[in-house]
């Protein structure tokens, strides 16, 4: 069946329509003859049709699917009648689809598809209108114009430029097919009008359609006028709203716009907010119910108002005022750390008399692997509160702990709004991990924005900038930890209570392996106490000639080395008890790693033993020196910094200047050169703590007489022959327990500090106190 109309046989004669085409299927809307539509195609089938016909003659059967939530439609799923398009424009979009620009041909019916795969392609029949002047058909023609044009004026949705357009179609059949795909109507009733062949027919049903558009938008404008007239604001939001739903319920349409929004108002009341807050929470929920969900500030404040009901303001766990039970659970946690455990009791004790106290900011400072972190877990479980942690290391922007302002895309609050939220709480432990390594240059400086976080004077209103309204942070307790303290800025350092956690002993690593290490390693290995035991011998021989080290982390290593040797064998059938004893470690770890080599390095003169500080705890330090012939220079070499190498200048000051005292030949000087070396070389080395090892190394050399291979010694010297205090006492007593040192040399002024060494550390060790340097040769030199 072949239907033209007069004004466009031109169309049929000039156009050639193959018999058989590709069919696109159409979800949710039907295109129409000599419409130009744009389409989005992002089905894989769609895409390659596209791509196709691209590269052939750009001509396409674009038929509706009958339910458009079927993602791969058959046969049975699509309409019959369609129409012929031909490609206009294709554009590859980032995410792989295409948005492609057709232009309706004509109608076609199917007659038989011939092709399901790759893509669907049938035999189609094109249908051409031939109008024959009707004056019943232009009566109709006059009439649907007007009324579209009354709709166009009416309708909000309908664009003021549809009235040129549809004065220009001279086509009765044309007209039916613009007003059709223009009009709300659903894509049942568009279907209809293409599947109307007959003109007076597609024509009387469009009217149809147009008409009962044109009541529908009539009585919406009547009721609107009746509503403005006498009812105030909220009787009028009522109105609508009860309007709005009894519209959807009508139309079987769903919205959750009016719940969402009612949503929220429910959990800004259950959120017991203050009152300032409350009152922005509200004023952000206005703004919300007056935007479009399409509008790109409807997601920013809807988001904005989660974080605001999502908070806990005032939600907050119960603290356990238990002191003893308190202290029962530290005491399973960490063995020792007295000192810690004493500071969370008294904690403890004035919450107990003290409800509205505020938390603490403590810093726990000490080498790593003393239990810092696991030391907050311990704390927050003895308190009974929720615990979060947050890395500070490397942090280089202050947007991390401030957030960022809402005016920049993907937008949040920082990371320490965030924990709050996460925890659940407003008084949780919060654990700000490594302190000392936040990165303060020129791309941000995020230690002075803890400033306010950590001020207790200030906390209590501390203000995000993506919040922009003041929260809570007075009950949090706040943690911090670090390896070193110099480099956290003085105002931060100011801020916070030190704890430092010293390393621990050979005889507390005994009993921190016995108590924890050993039973988690078992658990973590599958192990029990059937299968493996562990001697002290053997943890002693661990300890001492495979780990060197202020913390437990390698001896944590080591042992779980042993406990994955003893798995394999256990996995292999060996079921018989493995007892570790001190002569089995070599089998298990391989040859010794650490010697006690203080002896064997200073029964040569020009070789003292000092003590000396890193950011992992104390250390020994051996000091070399020795002469040649040459002019009187003094070389220093050990990658040692200037302060440490103006010791050594000073000290052969001294020593020239009491070059009788020591019987030293009066050219001595100007006849030979001097080296001091510092073994480790690959390890930078500065500080004036070194002074007096420098000087008894010196004398040690220049008159012949071998240190005392019992001693160690610290302390800074003058060129007055005075020995001054230094610093990190307490690591460099446990450093010389560990290297099994009999007797150390400690400044006259550092006598106090000893107070903070257990006594347990100082037992066995004999400690000289010295003023002068004289006093640091005498003994060091002296026989044994």
């Amino acid at each position: 069946m072949v239907i033209g109309f007069k004004n466009d046989k031109s169309i049929k004669d000039r156009i050639f329509i193959p018999a058989e085409l590709p069919i696109l299927p159409l979800r949710g809307t039907v295109a129409y003859p000599d419409l130009v539509m744009p389409l989005i195609v992002g089905r894989e089938k769609s895409i390659r049709l596209v791509d196709d016909a691209m590269s052939r003659d750009k001509m396409i059967a674009i038929i509706t699917q009958k339910n458009p939530d079927i993602e791969d439609p058959e046969i049975e799923d699509l309409y019959t009648v369609g129409t012929v398009a031909t490609i206009m424009k294709m554009v590859k979009m980032v995410d792989g689809s295409q948005r492609v620009v057709v232009q309706g041909l004509c109608r076609c019916r199917l007659v038989e598809f011939t092709d399901r795969e790759p893509n669907l392609r049938a035999k189609v029949l094109p249908i051409f209108e031939e109008y024959i002047k009707d004056i019943e058909v232009d009566a109709m023609y006059i009439n649907l114009k007007n009324l579209y044009r009354k709709a166009i004026e009416m309708a909000p949705y309908l664009s003021s430029e549809l009235t040129q357009i549809a004065t220009k179609v001279e086509s009765p059949g044309n007209l039916a097919d613009l007003i059709a795909s223009t009009i709300n109507i659903n894509v049942t009733e568009k279907q209809e009008i293409l599947e109307k062949l007959d003109l007076k027919e597609r024509l009387k049903k469009v009217t149809i359609f147009l008409n009962r558009e044109v009541e529908t938008l009539e009585l919406s404008s009547k009721i609107q006028s009746h509503v403005k007239e006498g009812i105030d604001k909220t009787q009028r939001e009522y109105y609508l709203r009860e309007q709005l739903k009894a519209i959807q319920k009508e139309l079987g349409d769903t919205d959750d716009r009016l719940s969402e929004v009612e949503e929220a108002r429910k959990k800004i009341i259950e959120a017991k907010m203050p009152d300032d807050v409350r009152k922005i929470a509200e004023k952000e929920l206005d703004r919300l119910s007056k935007m479009s969900t399409m509008s790109a500030e409807y997601t920013v404040s809807r988001t904005y108002l989660d974080w605001l009901t999502e908070l806990p303001w005032s939600k907050a766990t119960e603290d356990n005022l238990d002191i003893d039970g308190a202290n029962t659970i530290l005491d399973e946690d960490h063995y020792n750390l007295v000192k810690i455990k004493k500071r969370i009791l008294e904690y403890l004790a004035v919450r107990k008399l003290k409800a509205d106290m505020k938390g603490p900011i403590l810093c726990f400072v000490g080498p790593p692997g003393v239990g810092k972190t696991s030391l907050g877990k311990s704390i927050a479980r003895a308190l009974g509160r929720k615990f979060m942690r947050m890395s500070l290391g490397g942090i280089r922007d202050e947007a991390e702990i401030r957030g960022h302002r809402r005016t920049y895309v993907g937008a949040l609050p920082g990371r320490i709004i965030q924990g709050i939220k996460k925890a659940g709480s407003n008084n949780p432990i919060f654990m700000l991990d490594e302190v000392d390594k936040i990165g303060m240059d020129f791309r941000g400086d995020p230690s002075s924005a803890l400033l306010e976080v950590l001020d207790p004077e200030q906390n209590w209103s501390f203000s995000d900038h993506y919040l922009e309204v003041p929260f809570d942070l007075s009950k949090v307790m706040f943690i911090a930890t670090a390896n070193m303290l110099d480099p956290v800025p003085p105002a931060l350092k100011d801020r916070m209570e030190v704890l430092e956690l010293p390393g621990y002993t050979e005889e507390e690593k005994l009993m921190i392996a016995k108590q924890f290490l050993i039973p988690k390693e078992r658990f973590e290995h599958g192990l029990n106490e059937d299968l493996i035991e562990f001697e002290d011998e053997a943890l002693k021989v661990i300890i001492r000639a495979y780990t060197r080290e202020s913390g437990v982390r390698n001896l944590e290593r080591e042992i779980a080395a042993i406990c994955r040797s003893v798995a394999k064998d256990v996995a292999q059938g060996k079921t018989e008890k493995q007892v570790i004893t001190g002569d089995s470690i070599h089998g298990y770890l391989g040859p010794i790693k650490f010697f006690a080599e203080v002896a064997e390095r200073t029964k040569y003169s020009g070789v003292a033993t000092g003590l000396a500080w890193t950011p992992t705890g104390g250390d020994i330090l051996f000091i070399e020196s020795t002469k040649m012939r040459g002019k009187g220079t003094l070389s220093l070499t050990g990658q040692l910094g200037d302060v440490m190498k103006e010791s050594a200048q000073a000290a052969l000051s001294y020593i020239r200047s009491k070059a009788n005292d020591y019987k030293i030949a009066e050219d001595f000087f100007e006849k030979n050169d001097l080296h001091v070396h510092v073994p480790q070389g690959a390890i930078p080395k500065d500080g004036p703590s070194a002074g007096v090892t420098m000087l008894v190394s010196l004398v040690s050399l220049l008159t012949d007489k071998p240190v005392r291979n019992d001693v160690a010694m610290t302390g800074e010297i003058t060129l007055r022959g005075l020995v001054l205090p230094v610093g990190g006492i307490k690591q460099k007593v446990l450093a010389a327990k560990r290297a099994g040192i009999k007797s150390v040399l400690l400044p006259k002024l550092n006598e106090k500090d000893l107070e903070e060494v257990p006594e347990s550390i100082k037992e066995n060790m004999d400690f000289k106190f010295i003023e002068r340097m004289d006093e640091a040769v005498n003994i060091c030199l002296s026989a044994h």
